[in-house]
């Protein structure tokens, strides 16, 4: 059995964010409720925590276990380092998310710090991205994250617009900054916007130029029409369109 080797009280969390009043987790093997712990050579030994006894083994306690329930509050269960005993329990629990349990998870302070500075520094490097781009660029890739008719705003309302998305979903926003498709899916979002390509019961994407109305694809399900239509516009079938557009669009 693996135990916990530092000394120093701990704090376990509920799993999923889960915060009720109170929540008891299991405690004991039972018939209804089974708290086995697989050991290396394969057998299934039942648990129970008992305050008077050291081992978390039904087979190594006697009749005068002393049972406790253990009780999450709040979303909480702060075990001090004096009760080594039930911090062992947990520790091999199959609840535990360490043990590929769902119920609990014991908290790290200094990872989770680090997780969040990550976080925190990520967010950054997205912003200081979107207010180093020039505004033709910040403009592209509103047009392929921002909802709604980016053309109708104004430039403020792209630039906040775009620090939002920034801070929401920086990764995403650091990514559409290095794509090397994001002038394709520009011009393909523009034609959209502009009416050059229509799309069709939802799925068939057709040109809507004067002398020519034919089907360019179907989207597949599940796909982006503004993605699929510059996939096309790369290829060789799309590169006479794409020229046709790209001098529409010339500044």
């Amino acid at each position: 059995m693996k135990k916990t080797n530092e000394t120093r009280d701990r704090v376990y969390v509920l799993s999923g964010g889960k915060s009720p009043l109170s929540q008891y987790i299991p405690s004991r093997d039972t018939r209804r409720s089974r708290l086995l712990f697989t050991d290396e050579n394969g057998s299934n030994r039942a648990m129970r925590y008992s305050i008077n006894h050291k081992s978390p083994f039904i087979d190594e306690q006697d009749d005068t276990a002393i049972l406790e329930p253990i009780v999450f509050e709040e979303g909480f269960l702060k075990v001090s380092k004096s009760n080594k005993s039930l911090q062992d329990f947990l520790e091999i629990h199959p609840g535990n998310e360490r043990n590929g349990g769902s119920v609990f998870y014991l908290s790290d302070p200094e990872k989770d710090a680090e997780e969040r500075m990550a976080e925190l520094d990520l967010r950054t490097d997205a912003i200081i991205a979107v207010k180093s781009l020039d505004f033709n660029t910040q403009l592209a890739i509103a047009r392929t994250l921002l909802s709604g008719n980016v053309d109708k705003m104004s430039t403020s309302e792209i630039k906040y617009d775009l620090m939002r998305y920034a801070e929401a979903y920086p990764q995403d926003l650091l990514d559409a900054i290095g794509d090397p498709d994001i002038d394709l899916n520009n011009l393909a979002a523009r034609a959209f916007k502009d009416g050059y390509v229509t799309l069709r019961g939802g799925k068939d994407i057709f040109y809507n130029i004067a002398d020519n109305k034919k089907k360019i694809l179907t989207v597949p399900f599940g796909s982006d029409p503004t993605d699929m239509l510059a996939s096309w516009l790369h290829s060789d079938a799309g590169l006479d369109f794409f020229k046709i557009l790209e001098n529409m669009y010339a500044e």
